[in-house]
């Protein structure tokens, strides 16, 4: 295997334990501060809010919070509690809740009505002290943009929809398997004129080899857009791997996929594997990359989240069993590729892991505030439960010092 200008070869996960990295001020950062704050009773909130206005106006107030339980299929106090647990949550809630209502052909009016009694309710709340932010609704576009989204996710299967946190996510994956590589693939590619990365997310794995290779083209291929202000070499295209790849026989040189098992449901895989191979060129390379769906060495608290995870996954159709991770040398060689090569990482989840661990550590708090979310629009979570799960999760990073195993495969198309 020739290894690439300027990379050193691939370590061991202990040797990349180098150093603490400071966390990301992120969305989920925030957002667990403001649910460790004392909790507010919704109810006296809700109270607090209603007095002192005219008769039509708090019935009409008290009409929007009853719509807004409705749409999140819980009561008024559980919607109410769900919208103080942080900003950046509140924000994604209206967000959800503002395209329900474009989607029920409210009027303009109407719909601003509805979310600027929100806005007001939170701002009774920090009037109060419950929180120490302001709820900013969302613009006409951001609507728009979240509505088309939504349709494309309705035709997938995957996991964590989009989000306004989840580019934050998906770049610390990224960080962290590069750090722990000491490069951006394995497969013994030298000089590729066009290179496909599918579900390439935010775009931050193509940016980074346009900058590698800036004389070839790379093009990155998801449900949604990615980052803004792409490296010159790069182009983003819109579409769903699962109803197949919109590119001719033999594109490209290197076709390259990671981390999708929390979107291509188990009996897609070989299938998959085979549009990703008719895309590549003879003698071209293909490279996967999958985590064991399971973690090891977890405490109480993370095997329950990922309990729920797991269960969110089977309805899915996705993988709940570490099959994906063990069969992918598998799926290539059922598609006919040749030179197969398998190597397995274990990766540190902790501060007590070094740079690497503290990027997992971020990402995985991240996943599981998202989780915890959408069980509590589910009502398959209480509120009240969140904060103290979530809480136990974080120390158990340090205490049981739990790892995941990734596996990256690799494999070239005969001539």
């Amino acid at each position: 295997m020739q290894d690439q200008p300027g990379c050193r070869p691939p370590s061991p996960a202990h040797r990349v334990h180098t150093r603490h990295v400071e966390e990301r001020q992120t969305a989920v950062g925030r957002d667990h501060a403001s649910a460790e704050a004392p909790e507010t009773d919704p109810n006296q909130l809700i109270a607090r809010f209603l007095s002192g206005r005219s008769q039509t106006t708090a019935r009409a107030y008290a009409a929007d919070l009853e719509d807004l339980a409705r749409f999140h299929q819980t009561s008024v106090e559980d919607a109410v509690r769900l919208l103080l647990l942080g900003p950046e949550i509140a924000r994604r809630l209206v967000l959800g809740y503002a395209v329900e209502l474009r989607r029920r052909g409210l009027a303009p009016t109407t719909a601003r009505r509805r979310l600027a009694a929100l806005r007001a309710l939170l701002g009774t709340a920090r009037e109060l002290g419950a929180v120490a932010w302001e709820l900013v609704p969302p613009t006409e576009r951001e609507v728009e943009v979240a509505m088309a989204e939504m349709a494309e996710r309705e035709r997938s299967s995957y996991l964590f929809p989009r989000h306004p946190g989840e580019a934050d996510r998906l770049d610390l994956q990224h960080h962290a398997l590069r750090e722990a590589l000491g490069r951006n693939y394995l497969a013994p590619i030298s000089s590729p004129a066009r290179v496909l990365d599918v579900g390439t997310g935010t775009g931050q794995w193509g940016f980074e080899v346009c900058w590698e290779h800036p004389e070839a083209l790379v093009v990155g291929f998801d449900l949604v857009p990615g980052k803004p202000d792409p490296p010159p070499g790069y182009r983003h295209v819109r579409g769903n791997l699962l109803q197949g790849l919109p590119f001719r026989d033999g594109t490209f040189d290197f076709v390259h996929q990671r981390f999708l098992v929390s979107g291509i449901p188990v009996e897609a895989w070989p299938r998959v594997v085979a549009e990703l191979v008719r895309v590549t060129r003879s003698e071209g390379w293909v490279e996967l990359a999958e985590p064991m769906v399971r973690a090891q060495n977890l405490g109480p608290a993370t095997t329950r989240l990922q309990h729920m995870l797991l269960e969110m996954a089977g309805s899915l159709g996705l993988d709940t069993t570490n099959a994906v991770h063990t069969s992918l040398d598998g799926y290539l060689d059922a598609a006919g590729l040749e030179d197969v090569n398998r190597r397995e990482f274990v990766l540190p989840v902790g501060e007590w892991g070094g740079r690497v661990g503290s990027f997992l550590a971020s990402d995985l708090r991240a996943a599981a505030n998202r989780l915890c979310e959408m069980l509590q629009v589910r009502s398959l979570l209480p509120a009240k439960e969140t904060s103290d799960l979530i809480r136990r999760f974080h120390q158990e990073f340090e205490e049981y010092r739990p790892t995941w195993n990734i596996a990256i495969v690799f494999g070239r198309k005969p001539d």
